[in-house]
């Protein structure tokens, strides 16, 4: 079992669509080749950044077979209203071959109940023994996963290695004081784009799965590259990583709302990337006033880091 997996930095897919809105899967390949030659360690696919919600059963699996067979380390979201569904996904995902699993919580129904959670949980886990686990904690699903039945689910699924932590900064300091610092061989991933630099520097994090990255690639990398030798103990990295990840709030910020896909498609589009402009709902959309200031946000980020990654020890820290 691979549990290097869930380290470094890792984009959740957003899923591109056609003329039609159905889904894209040449495109969706095609940008995660992209991503992992750029440098990301691995890619998430069919977490919230994917759309699950939006995608048939069929598309999703299809999407993680394709992005399998493309040589491109997978990790598959299990995310469904019910968990025989959610173990169908993550049974699926092993079969195909993909790399890990990012096991998201019962929702809607019975979705506060501890017992119930711990019954789902239980089940996509044992539907992929053999793939590397992390919990995916989000206020977004309803349920904060504590740290007596996280345990409490390690004493039987050996599979369960991390803990993806998208609930801001202080959950993830929770996650770091009360679970990964109770097991060192427990891995805690940030799992949104403005706690980067506190995920790191404060709390231990063995790596990033990141919304922005899949616009801003360089800049995700850099980040987390700063961060790495910050958390090491190099005072001059520290400096310049919250240079950068300060830089970056806003942008970051959108990860932390409901049109986070709507915003990281537009940022992609102004990148190049025309097969994200459409989504799979017609009304979604930005509305102007969020359009022209992601826009104005986006062209200041980018031309502050072209003078700023330029700096002498910015560059010497990069080699």
């Amino acid at each position: 079992m691979n549990t290097n997996i869930f380290s470094g930095c890792i984009p959740a897919l957003m899923t591109p669509c056609k003329a039609d809105r159905s889904v894209d899967f040449d495109a969706l390949v095609r940008k995660g080749k992209e991503l992992i030659d750029t440098g990301m360690s691995a890619v998430v696919y069919c977490g919230s950044m994917g759309d699950w919600p939006l995608l048939s059963d069929a598309d999703r699996m299809e999407g993680v077979a394709r992005l399998v067979a493309a040589g491109i380390p997978t990790i598959v979201g299990t995310g469904a209203v019910n968990s025989k569904i959610a173990a169908e996904h993550a049974a699926h995902a092993q079969k195909v071959g993909a790399h890990g699993l990012m096991v998201i919580p019962r929702v809607l129904s019975r979705g506060s109940s501890m017992a119930a959670q711990r019954q789902h949980f239980a089940a996509v886990l044992n539907a992929a023994p053999d793939l590397p686990s992390v919990i995916y904690n989000s206020p977004y699903y309803g349920f904060a996963t504590r740290a007596d039945l996280f345990f409490d689910l390690r004493k039987d699924h050996s599979n369960l290695i991390g803990f993806k932590e998208f609930g801001g900064a202080d959950d993830l300091r929770y996650a770091a004081e009360f679970i990964t610092s109770q097991d060192d061989s427990v891995n805690l991933m940030i799992g949104v784009d403005t706690q980067v630099f506190h995920g790191y520097i404060n709390c231990g994090a063995g790596g990033s799965i990141t919304g922005i990255g899949n616009a801003l690639p360089k800049e995700a990398l850099h980040l987390v590259a700063l961060c790495e030798k910050a958390a090491a103990g190099d005072a001059i990295a520290r400096l310049r990583a919250q240079e950068l990840d300060a830089a970056m709030q806003v942008l970051s910020s959108f990860d932390e709302g409901a049109d986070l896909v709507l915003y990281y498609k537009h940022m992609m589009v102004l990148q190049g990337d025309a097969e994200y402009t459409l989504h799979f709902n017609q009304t979604d959309a930005l509305s102007d006033s969020q359009r022209n200031y992601a826009e104005r946000q986006f062209k200041l980020f980018q031309t502050w880091y072209q003078s700023w990654s330029q700096q002498p020890d910015v560059l010497a820290l990069a080699a």
